[in-house]
């Protein structure tokens, strides 16, 4: 009896037994040939992927060539003559590895006081602080530029906000102008975290942490912290919040209006700054690179980290993390 089909339906053909299969003459020569093409087949395959790759690499680092010769930073012009208006940016966060660390600002203002053209620096800053230990390094240098160069006038013009470690910056320059909604000041240090040893104890937790070295687990958030501890903290903070205070007075000198809350990590707005001393004058950039510098035009000499850097660093962290597992993989010589 036939299989069921629906009319006018043409039934699929079997597959021939694998019996007849092997009983036709040269099958052994036909499954041969079709086994070699197959092989080759796949080892052009990936001879192609191997070729795909190379070629893309050789791209990446083209690409990483080319961002070398064109790197974020300045975009002055080719006769440093004409007068203009330096611009550095500092905005967010002021930390090493950021935009606004101590390496690209430096940088930046290296090259903008070795420009003759460069008839004036402004700092536009708009970030709420960060490092004090970046900022510190930026303060010294600027410092330092400023007696090299014959005093070549730096001014801070503040967009947002100038806070913490911002205003740290802010202070060594000759003025700072801010807009009269700006937030300003924030002059104090902290040092944050959690302490989780009580609901440790309510959820039965214990925390097993060895050190050699009494305090070794200092700031431990599952350690309760012990009132020596806490003073010597206390202590360290102390002594960064002067380092700030003095590097405010002797940029700002006799134009602070000291009073117990200056120095108190409070922050006020740009009009109220100006009151206080805090700032001078408020202005935008326009207006300084204008009246103040007497060269309109602003070239911008901010130092970027652009995206082929950024690549670049990805990779030669994966590189490094796949060398650090290849070296795990070898036995060890006991």
């Amino acid at each position: 009896m036939s299989d069921p089909h629906f009319p006018g339906d043409t039934p699929e053909p079997r597959p021939a037994p694998v019996a007849a299969e092997a009983a036709r003459p040269g099958w052994e020569r036909d499954t041969l040939e079709r086994l070699v093409f197959a092989t080759l087949a796949e080892q052009r395959a990936a001879r192609r992927w191997k070729t795909f790759k190379s070629l893309a690499w050789l791209a990446f680092f083209l690409l990483l060539a080319w961002a070398a010769l064109f790197r974020g930073g300045s975009t002055a012009k080719t006769d440093k003559s004409l007068p203009h208006t330096a611009v550095i940016e500092i905005k967010g966060e002021i930390a090493d590895g950021s935009d606004a660390s101590a390496e690209f600002v430096v940088a930046a203002l290296r090259a903008a006081f070795e420009d003759d053209g460069a008839k004036g620096v402004v700092l536009l800053i708009n970030s709420p602080g960060g490092s004090p230990v970046q900022a510190g390094i930026i303060w010294d240098e600027l410092r330092r530029l400023r007696a090299k160069y014959n005093n070549k006038p730096v001014y801070a013009v503040v967009e947002e906000s100038c806070a913490s470690a911002a205003y740290y910056i802010a202070s060594a320059a000759d003025k700072i102008y801010v807009d009269k909604a700006s937030i300003v000041g924030s002059i104090g240090v902290l040092m944050d975290g959690f302490g989780f040893t009580g609901t440790m104890d309510k959820l039965g937790v214990e925390r097993r942490l060895l050190t050699a070295g009494e305090n070794k687990g200092f700031l431990d958030p599952f350690s309760p912290m012990t009132d020596k501890q806490r003073a010597f903290a206390q202590q360290m903070l102390d002594q960064i919040h002067k380092q700030f205070i003095d590097s405010v007075r002797a940029g700002r000198g006799k134009r602070l209006k000291e009073t117990p809350e200056l120095f108190s990590g409070l922050f006020w707005t740009g009009q109220q700054a100006v009151e206080m001393g805090l700032a001078d004058q408020l202005a935008n950039i326009d207006y300084v690179a204008r009246e103040v510098i007497k060269a309109d035009e602003l070239v911008d000499y901010t130092r970027r980290e652009n995206v082929a850097e950024r690549l670049a660093k990805k990779f030669g962290a994966s590189i490094g993390a796949g060398a650090v597992q290849a070296l795990r993989a070898i036995p060890a010589v006991r």
